[in-house]
């Protein structure tokens, strides 16, 4: 793997912790592209990350949902 794709990767990486998400699972796959005619790899990233986000209601205003199961 290329250190180019690595160092690609990390700045992804920061890019999406700066915006408050924890990165949970990362997967990079280098491949040479079938599509092109030089030789030159290519890679795909995939990311999965999570953020919580606050409920704006109140706590108790759950008991009053209809769509909520108890």
């Amino acid at each position: 793997m290329d250190d180019d794709m690595l160092a690609d990767q990390r700045r992804l990486v920061e890019l999406i912790e700066e915006e408050g998400w924890d990165v949970t699972d990362l997967e990079i796959s280098a491949y040479d592209s079938p599509w092109a005619d030089d030789d030159d790899p290519e890679a795909t990233v995939t990311i999965t990350a999570r953020k919580p986000y606050e409920s704006e209601g109140e706590d108790g205003d759950d008991e009053d949902n209809p769509f909520r199961l108890k």
